[in-house]
């Protein structure tokens, strides 16, 4: 049994569980980088050196977009995990949307919400 057609009832369970826990870390991940951006702008202590000011200023809006870029790919990354667990639910799971061949189980340990294979990643 070279390339069935689908992963196991078992296969997937294993990956539902896999990805459920990765969901849980990246959400707990997420309000530590939202807390983090909601206090970047007061951390309660004023400065009032003005040599230090402007540079604490353009400090905190590099820190303020790095994390809302950091939010931002945080939550994508939780919408591609949540649509691998709505692709376990259809039974459609680690299939390849562009081969139709099974993902390397290898590699869906690794990127759990991968939806095309080695072969096809390489082919674009």
């Amino acid at each position: 049994m070279t390339d069935s057609v689908r992963y196991s009832d078992a296969d997937l369970a294993e990956f539902k569980k896999l990805i459920s826990d990765k969901i849980e870390k990246a959400q707990h991940d997420l309000e530590l980088i939202k807390s983090a951006y909601m206090n970047d702008h007061n951390n309660g202590t004023e400065d009032t050196s003005p040599t230090f000011k402007a540079f604490d200023e353009g400090s905190a809006v590099m820190s303020k977009e790095s994390n809302s870029q950091l939010a931002i790919r945080q939550e994508k990354f939780i919408r591609d995990l949540k649509n691998a667990l709505i692709r376990i639910e259809n039974k459609t799971y680690g299939i390849c949307r562009v081969t139709g061949k099974l993902i390397n189980k290898k590699r869906l340990e690794l990127v759990p919400h991968a939806t095309l294979s080695i072969e096809a990643k390489n082919m674009q």
